[in-house]
Formats: structure tokens, C-alpha cells, sequence
């Protein structure tokens, strides 16, 4: 059998205690070496329920020889210096989305972890979910006749005033935070070759950062994309296809829990098909495929990864010129 991935965590954030750490423990393929916090108090808490050894400070764990790969779920503003550091003492990085606050820093990493043999991947759930796999092939199949548009929106309600998602100087703002989701969606379901066509974002003056936002985006055949996301909204995680004989529904789209059972909407002129499917772990799935690639050592790139970045920036691009 082989030996579990000897992990260790870099910032006890929400997403890890409260999602990602309790799936990993009950996976044989994770084993949690140590718990870094510059808080100690955090640390020895999040050890406390997942196991591992609390660890004072990012650097200490970096340099453990016990520890293989690294889980940073820290605020994006802190992404690069660190999935950088932890690179360079040779762990593979399994990092929160969104990966950097941009392209050119986004493609600087990958081209590290490629230079030096090791895995790095970002931890874009939802692409793992049984739905959304079932959904491509239902296109692929003809299902919808030629995509003509793909529609997503993923929005939630205003978050606590001291949230880091308010905070700029630690890459907060709405599309980073949930923007990114309907922008890779688009790009999983539509292809390669999408371009922003308009944008618009919403600042909120006394945070300084976007709450809310929407984005055009075209493919050079001819079918576009019309995206939502904010921090502003009643709670909202949809997409839908629509082509030229047919469309594809999708709610909850982006976080669904464990045990939700998908309901995927299939209209077409013959009338409506409901296609039930079992319930899904996506971070389960996500986890699986993180520590299948290092077990394989397959570092190859995620090519959606930069253009997804490239994506997110010209929507910034797009907002400021509108």
C-alpha cells in the first residue's frame, strides 16, 4: 500500500479548520505532519483536532524534513510569497484559490514548480464534482445542440465588517474571492480562446475593495458568456448552457455540501429531465487528485490555471476602462 503524503498547513484560516482539514483526516491518502500558525495558540488548537505538531511561525514547518507537501490556505495577498517559499524548500503546494492576485505572478509560479519537479495545484473544488463532469459530457454529446451562451453567478451576503475579504492589502475583493468561480466555469465549459468584452465593478469607498461585479466574455466561434458575482446579494451558485437546441441547469453550481444530491436541468423541445445524481465530495475529490499527481509526480501545469488569472485580470482591466 502506499504511504500516505506527509502534509503540513500554513494558517489555520476558516476553509481549512472548517472544510478541508476534516475531509483530509478521513482520507488514507493524507497523513498531517504539523500545524503552522503565527499564532501558537491556533496552532496547537487546529493540531488538537486533526493531528500533527503545532509549529510557531510559517518558516519552521517549511524547513521539517517530515513533511512532503504543504496546504496554504492563507489570504490571496499572502499566496505568492509563501507557495514561493515553500517551493523552494522543495514541498509540493496544494493552495486555496484564488492562487495570486495575478497572471505574471500566477505564470512565475508555475514556471517554479515546473523547474523544480514539484506539484502545485489550486484548490478550484467544484471542477472535481461529479455534476459538473456529467454536464460536459451531456455538451459534448450534443446535448444542447452548439453552445451559444453560458451564464453563471456565484453571490453572497454581505460578510462581518472586519472580514479579511474587505482588507486590499491582503487581495481581498469580490472578484478574486468569488468572481473567480463563474470566470473558471466559463472557461471549463466554453474552452480556450475567451476574451472580456466589458466589465463593471463595484467599490465599496470605505473597505476599498470591488463587492460586486459582472463580465462579458466571447470565444472567437461566435458564443459568449455573461457573468455575476458579489459580496452584496441574496446567496446565489448557478450556471446555465444554453445552445442552439437546449439548455443545462445547474443550482447549487459551486459549493454544493457532501451529502447534496445534484439535480442537473435538462430542457430541450421533447420537455424537461430532471438527471439526478449521487451525492459528490468535491474536497474529497479535489484532496484525491492532489495527492494522486504527487504520488505519480505528475507536474505538468494546469493550463486553465494562468488563463484563468489572465482572465480575472482583464476583467480589472475592463472595469477601470468603463
Amino acid at each position: 500500500m502506499t504511504e500516505p503524503l506527509r502534509w503540513g498547513v500554513l494558517g489555520c484560516a476558516d476553509i481549512a479548520v472548517r472544510r478541508v482539514l476534516p475531509t483530509a483526516a478521513r482520507l488514507p491518502e493524507f497523513t498531517l505532519t504539523a500545524v503552522a500558525s503565527r499564532d501558537i495558540t491556533r496552532a496547537v488548537e487546529t493540531a488538537s483536532r486533526f493531528g500533527g505538531q503545532p509549529v510557531a511561525g510559517y518558516d519552521r514547518l517549511l524547513e521539517r524534513e517530515d513533511v512532503d507537501a504543504v496546504y496554504v490556505p492563507l489570504p490571496t495577498g499572502l499566496h505568492a510569497e509563501w507557495i514561493a517559499r515553500a517551493l523552494r524548500a522543495g514541498k509540493h503546494v496544494f493552495a486555496e484559490k484564488p492562487l495570486t492576485h495575478g497572471a505574471g505572478t500566477t505564470r512565475e509560479l508555475v514556471a517554479l514548480a515546473e523547474r523544480l519537479g514539484l506539484v502545485l495545484r489550486e484548490n478550484f473544488m467544484f471542477l472535481h464534482h461529479a455534476q459538473q463532469r456529467r454536464v460536459r459530457e451531456m455538451v459534448a454529446d450534443g446535448a444542447v445542440g452548439e453552445p451559444r451562451l453560458f451564464s453563471a453567478a456565484f453571490a453572497v451576503p454581505p460578510r462581518e465588517p472586519a472580514d479579511i475579504r474587505y482588507d486590499a492589502r491582503l487581495g481581498g475583493g469580490a472578484l478574486l474571492d468569488v468572481g473567480a468561480y463563474p470566470v473558471r466555469a466559463a472557461l471549463h465549459f466554453l474552452g480556450d480562446g475567451l476574451e472580456v468584452t466589458g466589465a463593471r465593478l463595484r467599490h465599496d469607498p470605505e473597505h476599498g475593495v470591488d463587492v460586486a461585479g459582472s463580465a462579458l466574455l466571447a470565444t472567437p466561434g461566435g458564443a459568449s458568456a455573461q457573468l455575476a458575482f458579489g459580496f452584496e446579494h441574496y446567496y446565489t451558485s448557478r450556471y446555465e448552457v444554453l445552445g442552439s437546441a437546449g439548455r443545462i441547469t445547474v443550482e447549487p453550481a459551486f459549493t454544493p455540501l457532501p451529502d447534496h444530491a445534484p439535480v442537473i436541468r435538462w430542457e430541450r423541445s421533447g420537455g424537461v429531465e430532471l438527471i439526478r445524481l449521487r451525492p459528490d465530495d468535491q474536497c474529497a475529490n479535489a484532496l484525491r487528485a492532489f495527492a494522486d499527481a504527487v504520488r505519480r509526480k505528475d507536474t505538468a501545469p494546469d493550463p486553465g490555471l494562468v488563463e484563468q488569472a489572465r482572465l480575472l485580470d482583464r476583467v480589472r482591466e475592463a472595469a477601470a476602462r468603463s
